[in-house]
């Protein structure tokens, strides 16, 4: 609930020998590998107009990957000491549009698969919109704005009758 992912985004990272020898602060590092992943996360979000206070981070660190691929970026996962900054972090990830770099809920698989398959069935039209809020799948069905309804989901099986 407290957890926060960004995908997409661009960091450097120390190098395994100097992280094991702590090597990090001679003069031969490089100074990108000096800054910390929260740093880089804080200053990227500063030069789209997203103000974050690094007091209101409890954790942030890289998720491992499958693939070894260079060309993906790793999955950053943030915690926060209050829930609030992450629903106001999230509220401010519209000022990222065309950046490739996306903020989104850190949810369980079972609510990732659900809010998965409301994507698919969102892109065949069959349901108006779909999001995530407090880490629960929300869909929004078709018909008449008046007659449309905000449900949210809790098995994936409640959104056979949409398909």
């Amino acid at each position: 609930m407290d957890d926060l992912l960004i995908s997409g985004l661009a960091t450097t990272h120390r190098s395994y020998s100097r992280a094991v020898t702590a090597g990090d602060t001679g003069e031969d590092a490089p100074p990108p590998e000096l800054d910390s992943l929260e740093n880089q996360v804080i200053k990227f979000l500063a030069k789209h107009r997203i103000d974050l206070q690094a007091s209101a981070i409890s954790a942030c660190h890289t998720l491992p990957r499958k693939d070894t691929d260079s060309k993906n970026k790793p999955l950053i996962v943030m915690r926060f000491v209050n829930r609030k900054t992450k629903v106001e972090l999230l509220r401010q990830g519209r000022k990222l549009r065309g950046t490739n770099v996306y903020l989104n809920d850190h949810l369980t698989k079972r609510n990732a698969d659900i809010a998965r398959e409301a994507r698919i069935l969102k892109k065949q039209s069959k349901i108006q919109g779909t999001w995530t809020r407090n880490c629960k799948v929300w869909i929004k069905t078709n018909g008449s704005p008046e007659a449309a309804k905000a449900i949210l989901v809790r098995d994936i099986n409640d959104l056979d009758k949409y398909r």
